[in-house]
């Protein structure tokens, strides 16, 4: 803040003896070079920085720039002994650039609240000890302590305690999250309550914080179309605009001076002067970069990570999504949906099966003895064999029990009938006999219908589905939520060629949102990626242009209306900008705008820009609209 007070201190003391001269030079009068000196004072002490910033530049060959612009008109209006002209420039030009200032500090204020994520310290347990040392000098399988109120320093799996989390920072969740034994905690997240302790699971370089901070550092350095346009319009219009004021300043009155004979020479440099001053790119220059700046910041509190403004520009044209399924869709965690007794009871059907898995930790095994809810008398298996692609043989108090696919049942010769319902069928088998069968299936997320409805009210209708599961469960999984497009039994290369396929059609914007090691290829394909940043794989983080940082793909719409919110102030603030310089401009070629009006044209726009670019700041105006 100590810049922008210095802006202002010094255009308020520039203004003060400016009002002064003209007050003293409009009773008394003043001699002309006393008025002159005075000026002068006042003109260096609110634009000395300007006029060494313009010398500095010249001096390493970048010549044409809006600080040069601001000198050059400035001396022409000293010359042309428009004192008051000269000085009010700088002063008004002060005020804009603090202004602007103040902008970029809050815009810069929501991307650095973010790095106050980056914890300090790490407490590690060595030796029955408590040893204070940075998060990069833990090694992963070394255990931290968190008491409350502290930051999570690394990522890692809580292996004693039980606390709360507040993960805010991280995701823009606002409530509270409940942690246990075995729960996975990720960095930046701080501890609330209870002391727990975690076994960190990854280095600090590969931890949520870590990632989330680089990807920020980075955002800014990803360039939009718009923004580009700005550079190199700067780069050639501010010369142009040069030339162009001196040919205003010495063709026409020559050519008045021979026809009529008539000096009109000052009159000319006065309008050339107003012309530069007019012609300064500060508004478009500042505000299309803070506009995508502030954005990018804004979003972050929403738990929504672009990486570039380049970025923000493809999300405002998305009009076709494609999804993978598991993890995205659907919850990825496997719960048993149905048990079918045949020749005994349900009861019974789901015991044999927990007792059978109870060496397995495959996600489907997990879900059985989730179900079956108790205790496993390990005394009783006697044995326990795995059958690679097939299923387990269980033998227990003298009995072969069969758990697994078909061809297991088909290995004994068993007679059974086969079942086709949507999920993974889990067949159950005692000695000879078949008795009934399991079935499993993957639970689909409540907010993927409500995303559906969300997407078709902005008239985003044409989703798609990519999936390695088999086709019945991807139709089913599709007819719940309302996809439209179905692919399933899908390797990743054949994901890849179908999204290239989809991309060939026609030359609308198309979005791909995965969580998987496996969606990586799928993701840096897409004109967009959206990867989850809760869950996802780091591949698949590394690879989307947009994270989701706590999983709830209802966000994507919301993602969607903020870059079209960004892109329509981008867009607001360049027609605004050009049209109102190219009205004044023709005006002051004309002679008829004078140096204030070319003041508002320059500092007056700018600010006027500025103001509507600082809508991407409160982001909180996006949630629900």
């Amino acid at each position: 803040m100590s810049k922008i007070k210095n802006r202002l201190i010094r255009a308020i003391i520039a203004f003060i003896i400016f009002l002064i001269t003209i007050i003293i030079s409009n009773t008394i009068g003043l001699l002309w070079y006393i008025e002159l000196i005075v000026s002068l004072i006042a003109y260096l002490i609110a634009g000395y920085d300007i006029l060494w910033k313009a010398l500095r530049n010249i001096r390493h060959g970048l010549v044409f720039d809006e600080n040069f612009l601001m000198i050059v008109a400035t001396i022409g209006a000293f010359a042309t002994s428009e004192f008051e002209e000269a000085v009010m420039v700088m002063v008004l030009y002060q005020v804009g650039e603090a202004f602007q200032d103040y902008a970029v500090n809050k815009s810069r204020g929501s991307i650095s609240s973010l790095m106050n994520l980056r914890p300090d310290f790490a407490n590690v347990i060595k030796d029955d000890k408590i040893v204070e040392v940075f998060p990069e000098e833990v090694s992963v399988g070394e255990t931290i302590i968190v008491k409350p109120g502290e930051k999570i320093p690394l990522d890692g799996i809580v292996c004693d305690g039980a606390s709360s989390i507040d993960n805010f920072s991280l995701s823009g969740e606002t409530k509270l999250r409940q942690v246990d034994v075995g729960d996975e905690v990720f960095s930046g997240s701080v501890n609330q309550s209870g002391t727990i302790k975690i076994a960190v699971t990854k280095p600090y370089s590969e931890s949520t914080v870590a990632k989330i901070l680089e990807l920020v550092e980075n955002a800014s350095s990803k360039k939009a179309k718009a923004e580009n346009f700005i550079s190199k319009f700067a780069k050639y219009y501010t010369p142009i605009v040069v030339i162009a004021a001196l040919i205003l300043a010495i063709f026409p009155p020559l050519i008045i001076y021979f026809i009529n004979n008539d000096n009109q020479f000052v009159d000319y440099i006065q309008r050339a002067c107003t012309f530069l001053v007019i012609s300064c790119p500060c508004a478009l220059v500042i505000s299309v970069p803070l506009s995508f700046f502030g954005g990018i910041g804004g979003a972050s509190k929403l738990g929504i990570l672009i990486k570039g403004s380049n970025y923000v520009e493809k999300i405002s044209k998305i009009n076709r999504i494609a999804f993978d399924k598991t993890g995205t869709l659907t919850k990825g965690n496997f719960v048993v949906s149905k048990v079918c007794a045949v020749n005994d009871s349900e009861e019974n059907i789901i015991k044999y099966a927990a007792y059978a898995e109870f060496y397995s930790n495959h996600p489907l095994a997990e879900s059985i003895k989730k179900y079956y809810n108790k205790d496993i008398e390990k005394n009783r298996i006697q044995s326990s064999k795995e059958v690679a692609g097939k299923g387990i043989e269980l033998l227990m108090e003298g009995s072969l029990y069969l758990v697994g696919n078909s061809k297991l049942l088909n290995n004994y010769k068993i007679d059974f009938k086969e079942v086709n319902e949507i999920g993974t069928t889990i067949y159950v088998a005692k000695d000879d006999t078949y008795l009934g069968y399991i079935v499993i299936a993957d639970e689909v997320k409540v907010e993927a219908k409500i995303l559906m409805t969300d997407l078709a009210k902005m008239n985003i209708t044409d989703t798609i589905m990519l999936t390695g599961d088999n086709y019945d469960v991807a139709n089913k999984v599709a007819q719940d939520i309302g996809i439209k497009t179905v692919y399933a039994n899908l390797l990743p290369q054949d994901k890849v060629e179908i999204i290239e396929k989809e991309m060939k059609e026609d030359n609308r914007v198309l979005a791909y949102c995965g969580d998987g090691i496996n969606d990586a290829p799928v993701l840096m394909r897409a004109d967009v990626g959206i990867a989850m940043g809760a869950l996802g794989s780091d591949a698949a983080i590394e690879a989307a242009d947009v994270i989701l940082m706590d999983d709830d793909i209802n966000k994507i719409p919301k993602s969607i209306k903020l870059a079209k919110k960004i892109m329509k102030i981008v867009y607001q603030n360049i027609v605004f900008a050009i049209l109102v310089k190219l009205i004044v401009l023709i005006l002051g070629a004309l002679g008829l705008a004078n140096m204030w009006l070319a003041i508002f044209a320059d500092v007056g726009v700018a600010c006027l820009c500025i103001l509507n670019a600082m809508r991407t700041l409160y982001i909180r105006k996006f949630k629900d609209n």
